[in-house]
């Protein structure tokens, strides 16, 4: 009876010792959270970027689309996600959407105005000793879809500054030859005028844009479209001062003294072509913008955007074999920067975000060449926190702890954001 007694009382207190440390642990959980909350809405935390050490001190820009929607954000799903044939709206077993693209984003098809996914993007690249976003731009004017992928791009911009990362326009001056609604009487010449002055008005005049000897850097997909350097004269004598202006590829000559320099980008003989391009670069005495890529494998027969495959060609993947031979070409030749082709144009497949296919494994490879001391688990956390975001978007509060999770990650005090993260998961049983 006695042993019995002894054996109850001993139960008795391991039961004790469990509730209460489970009610310590409970209580601890509820502090911690507590503290996030209350920093952020009483603003205590000041809140300054800090900049990512790194072993390599080549600077390195990501090409970016701004140019998808979705339906649960915008209310339709944007040409990007469908082309022609494809409906997001179906879903296979695995809950994977139908989309116009070989590779699926780990994240699904998103929304390039979700903050919550500029967030994500934009931690990532920090984290991958990524020092800017190069966005692709289509112009100011009410044509086409030009207004949208200008208002995603301008709301990806204060984003940015918070984060401490610097940007560039890419303007393709094709576009200038479309006439918007209120245009009819104007010509090509005086659309990439108005372009170009919306770019020096609302882009250059932040802190944060990108410059090369004190001078704005614009990229120039091209000129494809003006193409006489008396031109680009006329253009640029409208702006306050000349910027420093990278044309593609072999195309610097059609700006006259404008053509500061170039960049290199995909082409269907890869390696050949890239090292030729580099040696001619050399020759020519042409400050060049190193292109990498992952690879190139576009949808445009399959999702209905070309009616033949006479065009088609493909540089495989290979796993990240490809991102190290373009990365490596860019050491053995003497090229300004880096530009990487591209964080997200799932089209043409040369994204290097992180995908169902590839996982992490991209940005992996660029943290071991910028030399940053962050990991694949700290890649994770902008995940985890995007992950976060979009279960519990209706908890407000819950929302709030969030941003200085947020906050912690571009401030780089990663133990911290851990620390919150861990906390909820473990709140929410994720």
């Amino acid at each position: 009876m006695k042993s019995k007694f002894k054996l109850f009382r001993v139960l008795f207190l391991l039961f004790l010792v469990i509730s209460c440390s489970n009610e310590i642990s409970d209580n601890f959980k509820d502090d911690v959270l507590e503290k996030a909350y209350q920093d952020v809405i009483s603003k205590k935390t000041k809140l300054i970027p800090v900049e990512v050490t790194k072993s390599n001190a080549k600077k390195i820009y990501v090409h970016y689309m701004p140019w998808f929607f979705n339906l649960e954000h915008d209310g339709y799903w944007g040409q990007h996600w469908t082309m022609t044939n494809k409906n997001p709206n179906l879903m296979d077993a695995n809950r994977k959407r139908e989309i116009a693209s070989h590779y699926y984003p780990l994240i699904g098809p998103y929304s390039s105005n979700d903050n919550d996914l500029q967030e994500y993007h934009l931690l990532l690249m920090k984290l991958s000793g990524i020092d800017g976003v190069i966005f692709d731009w289509y112009g100011s004017r009410d044509v086409n879809d030009y207004n949208a992928l200008k208002s995603s791009t301008e709301s990806f911009i204060e984003e940015i500054e918070d984060v401490g990362l610097e940007f560039a326009i890419m303007y393709e001056d094709k576009t200038a030859q479309y006439l918007g609604t209120q245009e009819k009487s104007s010509t090509i010449i005086n659309n990439a005028i108005m372009d170009l002055q919306y770019i020096q008005d609302t882009y250059f005049t932040s802190d944060n844009y990108i410059k090369i000897n004190d001078s704005e850097l614009l990229f120039l997909f091209g000129p494809n479209c003006i193409t006489d350097p008396l031109d680009w004269e006329t253009i640029i004598s409208q702006l306050n001062s000349p910027p420093f202006i990278m044309s593609l590829w072999e195309a610097r000559d059609r700006l006259g003294q404008y053509g500061s320099g170039e960049f290199s980008w995909v082409d269907s003989n890869h390696m050949t072509t890239l090292s030729n391009y580099y040696e001619y670069s050399i020759q020519n005495n042409v400050q060049t913008v190193g292109g990498v890529y992952p690879g190139f494998n576009d949808f445009y027969y399959e999702g209905g955007w070309r009616s033949t495959t006479d065009y088609d060609w493909v540089v495989h993947n290979y796993g990240v074999e490809v991102l190290d031979e373009t990365l490596a070409l860019t050491d053995a030749y003497p090229v300004e920067f880096i530009q990487l082709i591209t964080w997200n144009d799932f089209g043409e497949g040369t994204m290097v975000e992180p995908t169902n296919e590839f996982g992490f494994s991209f940005l992996e490879q660029i943290q071991a060449y910028t030399g940053v001391t962050y990991t694949t688990d700290d890649l994770q956390l902008p995940y985890r926190l995007y992950l976060l975001r979009k279960k519990y978007k209706n908890d407000n509060r819950l929302q709030v702890i969030l941003d200085r999770v947020y906050q912690s990650i571009f401030m780089l005090d990663l133990a911290h954001a851990e620390i919150l993260l861990s906390t909820l998961e473990k709140k929410y049983s994720i």
